[in-house]
């Protein structure tokens, strides 16, 4: 690819899906009802030059990680199921959905399924694009079938985890900003034999290497979560394509508090199959979009 992908800082209290905690506190503990202690060409691309040579995995662990993102990009499209577990002191969440990327498109469907006992019942359906997320059922002022359009940066987490999942180039574009990779060994994942790599990332330098609307959702996370050395789990094959990634959020509870039992831990994995599958996502008409107040929530 030849030109960079257009794959912020929160102004006060915007509308939002799901009502926040006080302060920092993120979008998904909300939507869980108080259980976790109160969502052009490459993955929400960076600069990427394609060459006719057939991607390879770089021997370097470090280079291997920082290139998955652009790697699985190329491959046009991939299908995705995800788990999202929050942990408190007191409480536990987890949350599944299923869905797929379109690299060239440049957006993605999910449909996350929410715990017994959250504040929405059934599944909210998400529709993401660089910088942009649609969502369903996302509260109870939003009527039944419609939208509510957010920019990620209304979003104290960027959208990373609020929804109940992290987006697929979200989670594959966080990798851009790893600091340390550590190589595991070699593990067979349903039926695919993979390369697993161990280390952290760094959310503000991820942005930057993503770049454009891609790097804003990275970049709110950065800003929130309190654990700046993201730990991560990664599987890549012999190509270089991310399989799996597993990355441990955490933010505060309780707006401010540095104290242990007020942090939240929020683990994300996502899994990334059928490459080259075509996915179906397409924004919601312009007459399915629920037009809310400056200062209404949607709770």
């Amino acid at each position: 690819m030849t030109e960079q992908q257009r794959t912020a800082r929160p102004a006060g209290r915007r509308p939002t899906h799901l009502r926040p905690a006080a302060g920092a506190a993120l979008l998904v503990a909300a939507l869980a009802a108080g259980a976790a202690g109160c969502s052009g060409g490459t993955a929400n691309g960076s600069s990427d030059q394609r060459s006719s040579a057939p991607d390879k995995l770089a021997a370097d662990p470090l280079a291997a990680v920082r290139g998955a993102a652009d790697i699985t990009g190329r491959t046009g499209s991939a299908h995705t199921a995800s788990e999202l577990v929050t942990e408190s002191a007191e409480k536990k969440a987890s949350f599944s959905g299923t869905g797929g990327y379109d690299y060239v498109k440049r957006i993605g469907r999910l449909e996350v399924q929410v715990p017994p006992g959250a504040a929405t019942t059934g599944k909210i359906v998400e529709v993401v694009l660089p910088g942009t997320v649609y969502l369903q059922n996302s509260g109870a002022k939003v009527p039944e079938g419609k939208w509510v359009k957010l920019d990620v940066r209304q979003l104290p987490d960027g959208n990373l985890v609020s929804s109940g999942a992290t987006d697929p180039a979200s989670a594959a574009g966080a990798l851009r900003g790893a600091q340390k990779a550590e190589a595991v060994g070699t593990e067979t994942v349903d039926g695919v034999s993979l390369h697993h790599y161990r280390g952290t990332l760094d959310l503000v330098k991820a942005a930057d290497a993503t770049g454009g609307r891609g790097g804003d959702g990275l970049r709110m996370g950065a800003q929130t979560f309190t654990v700046k050395e993201v730990p991560y789990d990664a599987w890549l094959d012999d190509q270089g394509r991310l399989h799996k990634v597993v990355e441990v959020f955490t933010f505060a509870g309780v707006a401010g508090s540095k104290e242990a039992k007020d942090q939240v831990k929020v683990t994300s994995t996502t899994s990334l199959s059928d490459f080259g599958k075509p996915v179906d996502a397409a924004e919601p008409p312009a007459s399915d979009i629920f037009q809310m107040k400056p200062s209404e929530s949607p709770k």
